[in-house]
């Protein structure tokens, strides 16, 4: 393989394809848990705890996968075995018949994720060197919200069609499918993508540099005010803000939205640094209140926040790490800052969930406060090597 930046480019649309396939299938079934654990007895906290729980596994999981992964260098093993645990337990739940089934599988749906992220993570990275930080992240991303659009609306269609979440579900099996193949022909074109960036001769002075730290601290307070879909969609669809199938439908838009705003993101990241991480913690920071709230027009703004919000400071945040950690030790930075962020993400969500059915409006308060006491902590690191 030829270290060229055509090809860097071509390995990171290869990865984005499989992201838009696997997007599609774990997306499209996100867009529907809530109100599935819904009808087979879940209550709100449950939802919000199992959905938490669920960002806990996967999360948590990253810090042993990151550290294995720049131990063994073992990057498309862990890839391809974490892609068939995520993406395989999405049609299996079509065949849940109570919500602990369902939720056992949404916990290996997560941690399948957990498995295979920071091995992607790595290789993406070092391509990136070659292309962009800022805007390598954000291409991948872009087409990973790309399939984040199209789930929810192939689900959204089945259920219209069907009205039973089952069909949906079993539906997702297509591109379970396709994610694999195509993950499987991107390891034979490119075998050892971390070779784009050339390791750094200074990469065993072991600490993480200080830059990291003030990202990861971000990182957890972003995760623990994100509100969880699954209690977006729960919310929507027990106070009768829009009917079943049109959620799905809410959430295609806000992905939509996010792959069409991520390109520009990358190029402000790239041209200009922090600035364009903090307006995407901004719009996040607004979501909640937007969907919670507010009637229907709300929502639908809420939900548009929520999105290019979520995507803008998930890629970037990644580029940041990326330019500040080498790339030898960068599998264990990613690792500690999706543990982090999935330790506050699950927090939170445990929080909003219980805290839901008491004052919705302390819910919303919550998620924005924590966004916006990232901003601080954002505006330290430099677009240098600590």
């Amino acid at each position: 393989m030829t270290l060229t930046r055509r090809n860097a480019v071509r390995f990171i649309v290869a990865i984005g394809i499989v992201s838009l396939f696997a997007d599609f299938c774990y997306e499209g079934a996100r867009s529907i848990t809530g109100p599935y654990l819904a009808q087979l007895g879940a209550t709100a906290a449950i939802v919000g705890l199992v959905s938490g729980f669920g960002e806990l596994v996967g999360y948590t999981l990253r810090l042993a996968s990151g550290v294995w992964a720049d131990r063994t260098r073992a990057y498309w093993p862990m890839v391809i075995a974490g892609a068939i645990i995520n993406l395989g337990a999405v049609p299996l739940l079509s065949l849940a018949g109570r919500w602990e089934t369902a939720a056992l599988l949404m916990i290996a749906e997560r941690a399948g994720k957990g498995l295979r992220t920071p091995a992607r993570d790595v290789m993406l990275s070092a391509a990136a060197s070659a292309t962009g930080r800022g805007w390598g992240f954000t291409l991948h991303e872009a087409l990973d919200e790309t399939g984040a659009l199209l789930g929810p609306l192939a689900v959204a269609a089945v259920l219209h069609a069907t009205g039973r979440y089952q069909s949906a579900f079993a539906m997702l099996a297509i591109p379970f499918g396709a994610a694999l193949a195509t993950l499987l022909t991107a390891r034979v074109w490119f075998p050892r993508p971390q070779d784009f960036e050339r390791p750094n001769s200074h990469a065993d002075n072991g600490a993480e540099p200080r830059v990291f730290w003030f990202y990861a601290a971000a990182g957890a307070l972003l995760g623990f005010g994100m509100l969880d879909f699954p209690l977006i969609a729960f919310h929507l669809a027990t106070k009768h803000i829009m009917a079943a199938a049109a959620i799905p439908l809410l959430f295609a838009a806000a992905n939509g939205t996010d792959a069409l705003l991520l390109p520009a993101f990358g190029i402000a990241w790239d041209r200009f640094g922090t600035p364009a991480l903090v307006t995407g913690v901004v719009l996040c920071a607004a979501s909640a209140p937007l969907v919670l709230l507010g009637g229907s027009g709300a929502a639908i703004a809420g939900m548009i926040c929520w999105g290019a919000g979520l995507g803008a400071h998930q890629s970037l945040i990644r580029a940041g790490i990326s330019e500040s950690v080498p790339v030898e030790r960068r599998g264990k930075a990613f690792g500690i800052y999706n543990t982090m962020y999935g330790l506050a993400w699950f927090a939170g969500s445990a929080t909003a969930g219980l805290l839901y059915g008491v004052h919705r409006p302390a819910v919303a308060a919550m998620c924005s406060i924590a966004q916006l006491a990232a901003v601080p902590l954002l505006l330290y690191p430099s677009r240098r090597m600590d």
